[in-house]
């Protein structure tokens, strides 16, 4: 058996080499705050919301029918229905690990639980899916385009890194059911085996991260197997392409992601994984590149992906209408994932610039208030005011035009929940000069170098209502402290406060460092300007030319007919937008009736919880 590693810190992504270092859970605490909130009413709401749906709907008892040998009479759900059951265990083992969870033993019972459930449904060769394998179902592996066997075993291997990160001593067994289906896989598709692929990339993430666990390089050859056999058309040609599954074009000749936006950022997001572990500067460079001419060309103002909701997928560049827009909550997720393994690899802040304005802008925006209900799709512009769902109903999709409890294809809240549940990890690196800061959050700071020197701060602001973050040095220590300066924040400012007096100076965008022998008790504040700002659409997008939208800070901020007193249909920008006592104000024109309103802008996240409206992102100059 392999040797695992103890040492790493708890977060999602660890690689063995790389421009930056994570931070994880056990090194960064978001200590309240925009994203404080959204965790606590994760692991307080939505956690539990998650796991009884999981109950009601058939999914996670399909594992004790699987158990007691009597399916496939009796399950419930789609072929992929086992992932979600594998992302809420992945959300619970971060949720564990971000609150120091061992003592409540509720949420630790419920996990053993589950992973107990999990794991007696598990073949003795190490093969687990509820959906394939037994009498009555289909052979394994007879339907690689849509069975999604590998797909829901990468989440399954996610999940036990996730549990083995935070907990590493665990005797629940998860992290040896993960091994073993493993191992399956690299015998069933290993060079000797099946040279094929599944149809929803994912297994390419897990297995990269589940190697690295183990410290098992089979796993890694293996994910960098299934990634080089992309693009060889070995998937059934559907009415979408083969571009749906990203099979038309090798990973390494590809100009930009296509197909499936939840896939493709999937398995970029795993062939990243490859590209570092196998050093291979070729397949990481490629990657680089498709990234630029997708953030460029086939992404949202909200950092959404995907404008095709027959095939959830991207379109082609600049083909970005906001009233089709698809922008699934899992692509913005898969889009995180892509651009923080980017950012480690290259240390280039572009990448933490996108990870904000997709957490700001889509992932913050799929959850209601109350952790209970959430959006799927996530459209730019609502022509029709929504109808609210049956709070214990099941919804349709990206047809609900409210946030909805529950969906027939329910990967997004279980997607949120792991994602607010890991979230610290994704705020702060290393490397061995000094700490980078990328997210600002209330938050609390302290990891040891390479060389031994601690470093230990806190984070004060109330980011993004405030522009100013506050760093506060808690112990002696010489090292360099790098503040990421967002694209938008012209006119920034640092300022280094010590006890020899004031020093401060302008902060371009990209980054600032300030490096020195701090003492404990000096303070760096970095201020970005918050002030509402107009921003033009690049000509090239058809659907949005001639209009504008409000951003303020990192959030897209959005018009609703509650506010504009009207069908936001006859909207027209009158005026530059205005901050006063906390809102934001725009002149709108009624081009029917002619009257101008000063109209309140929310949000984008929060538009749609004053009950059904229309909407609009990009409002008309004319």
């Amino acid at each position: 058996m392999t040797m695992r590693d103890t040492t790493a810190p708890a977060a999602p992504v660890v690689p063995t080499r790389g421009r930056l270092r994570p931070l994880g859970l056990d090194e960064v605490r978001i200590t309240g705050g925009f994203w404080g909130e959204r965790q606590d009413v994760n692991g307080t709401a939505t956690l539990h919301h998650i796991g009884s749906r999981l109950e009601s709907e058939g999914w996670l008892p399909n594992f004790d029918l699987a158990a007691a040998g009597t399916l496939p009479e009796g399950r419930r759900g789609r072929e992929f229905s086992d992932s979600e059951v594998y992302k809420y265990l992945e959300a619970l083992a971060w949720e564990i690990g971000r609150t120091d969870a061992a003592a409540d033993t509720a949420l630790e019972q419920r996990f053993r639980e589950v992973v107990a459930r999990v794991a007696a449904a598990q073949e003795p060769d190490g093969y687990v899916n509820t959906r394939f394998g037994r009498p009555g179902q289909g052979d394994r592996w007879s339907e690689l385009e849509w069975g999604h066997e590998l797909y829901c075993l990468g989440h399954l291997f996610q999940a036990a890194v996730a549990r083995h990160r935070t907990r590493p001593d665990a005797d629940d067994g998860l992290i040896e059911v993960a091994r073993r289906a493993a191992e399956l896989v690299c015998h069933e598709f290993g060079a000797d085996g099946r040279d094929a692929i599944c149809g929803h990339a994912e297994v390419e993430v897990g297995l990269a991260e589940l190697g690295r666990v183990l410290g098992d390089q089979r796993f890694i050859d293996q994910a960098a197997l299934f990634v080089e056999r992309h693009g060889r058309g070995s998937l059934a040609e559907i009415e979408w392409g083969q571009e749906y599954f990203q099979d038309d074009v090798p990973v390494r000749d590809a100009e930009a992601l296509r197909g499936h936006a939840v896939r493709a950022n999937y398995l970029s997001s795993g062939a990243t994984d490859v590209a570092v572990e196998l050093a291979d500067d070729g397949l990481l460079d490629a990657l680089r590149g498709q990234w630029d001419r997708t953030v460029e060309r086939r992404t949202y103002v909200t950092g959404g992906q995907g404008s095709h909701h027959q095939d959830e997928a991207f379109g082609d560049d600049w083909e970005l209408p906001s009233d089709r827009a698809y922008s699934e909550t899992c692509a913005g997720i898969g889009s995180i994932m892509f651009s923080w393994r980017l950012l480690l690899a290259t240390g280039e802040p572009r990448h933490a610039d996108l990870i904000e304005r997709t957490l700001f802008n889509v992932v913050a925006t799929s959850p209601a208030p109350d952790g209970r209900s959430f959006y799927y799709a996530n459209t730019l512009h609502q022509r029709v005011p929504g109808v609210e769902a049956d709070p214990e109903g099941t919804s349709k999709r990206a047809s609900s035009s409210l946030r909805a409890p529950w969906f027939e294809v329910s990967c997004c809240p279980p997607n949120v929940a792991r994602t607010f549940a890991s979230l610290a990890a994704y705020v702060a690196t290393a490397d061995a000069e000094g700490v980078q800061l990328h997210q600002y959050a209330p938050s609390s700071v302290r990891t040891t170098l390479v060389d031994g020197r601690v470093v230990a701060f806190d984070v004060e602001t109330g980011y993004p209502v405030d522009g100013g973050i506050r760093v506060t040095i808690v112990e002696d220590t010489e090292f360099a402290l790098t503040l990421r300066v967002p694209s938008w924040a012209s006119g920034a400012a640092v300022r280094l406060r010590t006890g020899d007096g004031l020093i401060e100076h302008a902060a371009d965008p990209g980054t600032v460092e300030v490096r020195r022998a701090f003492r404990a008790g000096d303070v760096v504040e970095l201020m970005l300007p918050l002030a509402p700002r107009l921003t033009t659409p690049d000509p090239r997008v058809d659907a949005v030319r001639g209009s504008v939208v409000v951003e303020r800070g990192p959030e897209v901020l959005a018009l609703e007919s509650i506010d504009f007193g009207a069908d936001i249909v006859d909207a027209v920008v009158a005026g530059d937008p205005v901050e006063n006592d906390g809102s934001v104000r725009l002149p709108v024109r009624n081009r029917t009736s002619g009257e101008v309103t000063d109209a309140v802008l929310v949000p984008y996240h929060d538009w749609a919880q004053r009950g059904p409206s229309t909407m609009r992102v990009w409002i008309p100059t004319a």
